[in-house]
């Protein structure tokens, strides 16, 4: 668990749905950790993934490795 400030980036593949993924490139970028949180729950939980994995899965998403929701 963290107490930085986080600035938070609604993901380009959010759609208008309600399901909506945020993410904070600049903590990733200083800790190796990709943060992930639910856009309409910002005090809820954050994921912590580690950037090689959140890489591959971005990968795999643009590549239409899990089809479509």
């Amino acid at each position: 668990m963290t107490t930085e400030a986080r600035n938070w980036t609604k993901s380009s593949y959010s759609g208008s749905g309600g399901t909506c993924v945020e993410w904070a490139p600049a903590s990733a970028s200083a800790t190796g950790l990709v943060p992930v949180r639910d856009s309409k729950s910002p005090c809820g939980p954050v994921l912590d993934i580690p950037a090689y994995a959140f890489a591959s899965f971005v990968t795999g998403v643009k590549a239409g490795e899990f089809g479509t929701v």
